[in-house]
């Protein structure tokens, strides 16, 4: 019976030596490392790698397909730049090798459908995304109990995340940062990915946006910097997204409004809760005049028509991931639900692209009907004007 998954880290900047390292120091119990790769060969960190291949006494490969023929892995994880995301996992899933890719799963939904088009031939392999903040215990814990129903439906949400504050010279460390040719996007389709996949998560897939962008508003870059977008979820209820790498303190606010509660998360790691005694509808229809009266002057106590609870979660840095990579391995060895299945990882995709997509048009963007092609053409447009990368397809 075997034991452990033999996993091979597809590329080896931070993101890669951090997973190359977890699993290496024996966090995760279900894999063992086996193999690293640089699918670059000209990289001038490839002596660095070599160096960490040395340490971790796995060998080095400077092409994927050497890795994916040497029979020295069962599973990969995919941590090279964005647009690479998709065409490496198509070529492991061909191969007959698992897939764990880094968020996003790619950068426009076409690559993306495809990749899930090829995952769905090969329904015996595993396809499955790095969206390490759904292991956060209190995301976890507020999903189970929206899903049971307790709090009623869903009114609206509201998530301000600002806290990506980057300066210059953070955009300035490779050539392809912050550039619709070399990373895709800014700060939708990089740090806010994990909010626009937990938004939904919990909400609900978006159906329609509208969105205001900001693109090089603080910073000397072409991508976006600054967001505000309005959504409707499935279902009906509306939300609201802002983001920015340029807010110098930052927050982190979620706000859930239900029938029978209202929710605010804030720094991913604080949890309110107000649990209501009724529904709010219900609650509305009981009150009597004379105390409707009171209720401008706020002289009217709501407080009797709920109980607020409140709790503090802790998240150690690496423990998320070492989560995500334990699952996997274990979904590979006795069928454990993953924490995120691959074709899940479209739907934060999508909504980045469809912000961008709005913002570049002035339209309202329907997403149960998305125009991948027309999305990809202003893309395009975009690349061919940098004048520094090749046109995607």
């Amino acid at each position: 019976m075997v034991e452990k998954v033999r996993l091979g880290v597809v590329g080896v900047g931070a993101q890669g030596r951090l997973y190359a390292e977890l699993v290496a120091s024996g966090r995760v119990p279900s894999l063992t490392l086996t193999a690293l790769c640089s699918p670059n060969p000209a990289s001038r960190s490839i002596d660095r790698h070599q160096q960490l291949a040395d340490r971790l006494h796995v060998q080095l490969f400077t092409d994927l397909r050497e890795l994916l023929d040497s029979q020295r892995v069962d599973a990969i994880v995919i941590t090279t730049p964005h647009y690479e995301h998709p065409r490496i996992g198509i070529e492991a899933l061909r191969s007959g090798v698992h897939v764990l890719v880094e968020k996003p799963v790619g950068v426009y939904t076409n690559q993306v459908a495809e990749l899930l088009q090829v995952a769905d031939q090969h329904p015996h392999l595993t396809l499955a995304v790095m969206f390490n903040q759904r292991t956060n215990p209190l995301y976890a814990e507020l999903k189970q109990a929206i899903d049971s129903g307790r709090y009623g439906r869903l009114r609206h949400s509201s998530w301000q995340i600002t806290h990506w504050w980057r300066p210059d010279a953070y955009f300035n460390l490779s050539p392809w940062r912050a550039s619709w040719g070399g990373e895709g996007g800014g700060v939708l389709i990089n740090q806010a990915q994990h909010q626009l996949d937990l938004w939904q998560w919990l909400c609900g897939t978006v159906e329609r946006c509208f969105a205001r962008v900001q693109f090089g508003y603080r910073r000397d870059i072409p991508v976006d910097d600054e967001v505000h977008a309005l959504v409707q979820f499935a279902g009906g209820p509306s939300g609201t997204f802002m983001t920015s790498t340029t807010d110098l303190v930052g927050t982190d606010r979620l706000e859930l409004l239900f029938d029978r509660a209202k929710i605010v998360v804030d720094n991913s790691a604080d949890l309110s809760i107000w649990d209501f005694v009724d529904d709010e509808r219900q609650i509305a229809r009981s009150i009597s005049p004379a105390d409707a009266a009171k209720v401008p002057s706020e002289g009217f106590d709501r407080s009797r028509f709920y109980r607020v609870r409140h709790r503090h979660y802790s998240s150690v840095w690496g423990e998320q991931h070492a989560l995500v990579l334990e699952n996997f391995g274990r979904h590979l060895l006795d069928g454990t639900p993953l924490v995120a299945d691959g074709h899940e990882g479209i739907n934060s995709v999508r909504l980045a692209n469809a912000m961008h997509l709005s913002a570049w048009t002035g339209e309202d963007v329907d997403l149960t009907d998305f125009d991948g092609d027309r999305y990809l053409a202003e893309l395009n447009a975009r690349v061919a004007a940098e004048g520094r990368f090749p046109l995607r397809d």
